[in-house]
């Protein structure tokens, strides 16, 4: 990584920190470890690596040696192919780890999320002046919608964008990490609701209609007429070890997964162990599941995005506005 994308890494890690207890994790986490559920796992870091855990065993996984950036939004789609978001470009996979389509970013642009459309379409978001959010068909090649998205300070570019998220209703929703709001967008750029955070990093929608929110003070559950109605914080959970959360995931027994990132460039091997990659809490914030899985054969090294695989699912089955 180049000496400007490390200062800014390390910028931007310190100010979205949530929290750090200075306390290791217990000895013996909660949870059965890799074991408590089937996941695509991969993080920011030095490697570019995306694993497959499945049966609590390292079953698949992808290392680019020679490329560049960092993973910071990767999906499985249902025949197996990944699509994934590495800074300087978007990459679609297959289980044989064959490019399927890639994208290269113009010099001082960068792409952190990337959401499939159906097997032909990837929708992401550009950080860049401007920025743009666009819709690609990646058999034909055609960019099918550009839409220029706002921000604060459109030259500053790796603050500006993180996760973005499709809605059963056909909207987007993005998590406007330097104008510290969630935006709700139809497939015409229009906004349509918003909700203000402090930094935030991700936004997942929920099948009852609200909104799951990560920024610097921890994972807010949010109404559309904006009542909060659950949140959880690192406070939440005393003797753990926190740095910067990263998303969080809602399961269909009701739980929630948060994730939480290391900094590579700012901290050294000692330093991250015991520290958390993923923690499952209750409606309650009754902790059942923690995972800390930095060593071989399972070395995860830092997690920015989880898929849970534990039933089937379909992610490229979404669509935004008129694209299916």
């Amino acid at each position: 990584m180049i000496s400007t994308q490390l200062l800014a890494l390390t910028v931007l890690a310190a100010a979205s920190a949530v929290h750090s207890l200075g306390q290791a994790a217990p000895q013996a986490l909660p949870g059965n470890g890799l074991a408590q559920h089937d996941f695509l796992y991969a993080g920011e870091s030095h490697d570019r690596n995306i694993f497959v855990v499945r049966g609590g065993k390292i079953a698949w996984s992808y290392s680019d040696p020679a490329g560049k950036g960092e993973i910071s939004d990767a999906v499985m789609l249902s025949n197996g192919n990944i699509l994934f978001a590495h800074q300087f470009g978007v990459t679609e996979i297959n289980q044989d780890k064959k490019v399927v389509w890639t994208y290269e970013p113009p010099a001082g642009h960068e792409v952190h999320t990337a959401v499939p459309i159906g097997n032909d379409r990837v929708l992401y978001i550009q950080n860049g002046d401007p920025a743009l959010l666009r819709v690609v068909n990646i058999i034909t090649g055609a960019t099918e919608k550009e839409i220029t998205l706002k921000t604060k300070q459109p030259p500053s570019t790796h603050g500006q964008f993180r996760h973005a998220r499709l809605t059963s209703r056909g909207t987007l929703l993005v998590a406007h990490m330097d104008l510290n709001k969630v935006v709700e967008y139809d497939s015409n750029g229009n906004e349509l609701w918003s909700f203000p955070g402090n930094g935030i990093w991700s936004v997942a929608p929920l099948q009852n209609g609200n909104v799951l929110i990560t920024d610097r003070e921890g994972v807010r559950e949010v109404t559309r007429r904006g009542d909060s109605v659950w949140s959880w914080s690192p406070a939440d959970a005393p003797g753990y070890k926190f740095s910067s959360l990263q998303q969080a995931w809602r399961l269909a027994n009701g739980n929630t997964v948060i994730n939480n990132w290391v900094n590579e460039w700012s901290t050294k091997p000692e330093d991250r162990a015991g520290t958390l990659q993923a923690i499952e809490v209750t409606p309650a914030k009754q902790v059942v599941w923690a995972l800390a899985s930095w060593t071989d054969p399972a070395n995860l090294g830092p997690a920015t995005t989880f898929q849970f695989l534990d039933e089937p699912s379909a992610p490229e089955d979404a669509h935004f506005g008129e694209f299916k």
